[in-house]
């Protein structure tokens, strides 16, 4: 006779059940809201307290007619991750995070021209691999080099 299997999950929390039919459906009836609360509890207990919070403040500089923006001058590749990651390893790069459009801009004032697409693959390919960090802003969505630990 195969096992009956019952599996909850409840965001980062799962339980599951298993053993005959009959024991498994009487066991959620009479005691699912306890084992969940169980549950919970316990992995509250041995959940990390620390929460980074990080707040970035700068005003952007006002551009006037004439006024030519510095960006920082890297070594020349062919790879889009790697000029990338010259780019936000660069003095202008670590001073705060940047948006995908000032990245752009970058590379072509280093004459490599990227495709939108190429350079918003690369940057999410760079983000899952932890060497580069991302969250949502007003302007949208901002990059910084990753800290390593």
């Amino acid at each position: 006779m195969a096992g009956f299997v019952f599996r909850v999950r409840l965001g980062e929390y799962e339980l599951e059940l298993s053993g005959s039919r009959e024991e498994v459906l009487k066991t959620v009836q009479e005691d699912l809201p306890a084992l969940i609360a169980n549950v919970h509890s316990a992995f509250n207990s041995v959940k990390p307290k620390t929460v980074a919070t990080l707040t970035v403040k700068a005003e952007q500089p006002k551009e006037e007619a004439g006024v030519v923006r510095k960006f920082p001058k890297i070594a020349a590749t062919d790879k889009c991750d790697e000029a990338v990651l010259r780019v936000l390893e660069s003095d202008w790069g670590k001073w705060r995070p940047r948006t995908m459009d000032e990245l752009r801009e970058a590379l072509k004032s280093n004459a490599m021209s990227f495709g939108g697409r190429v350079l918003a693959g690369v940057l999410l390919g760079l983000v899952r691999k932890g060497r580069v960090r991302r969250w949502k802003t007003d302007a949208g969505y901002v990059y910084i080099l990753a800290e390593k630990e």
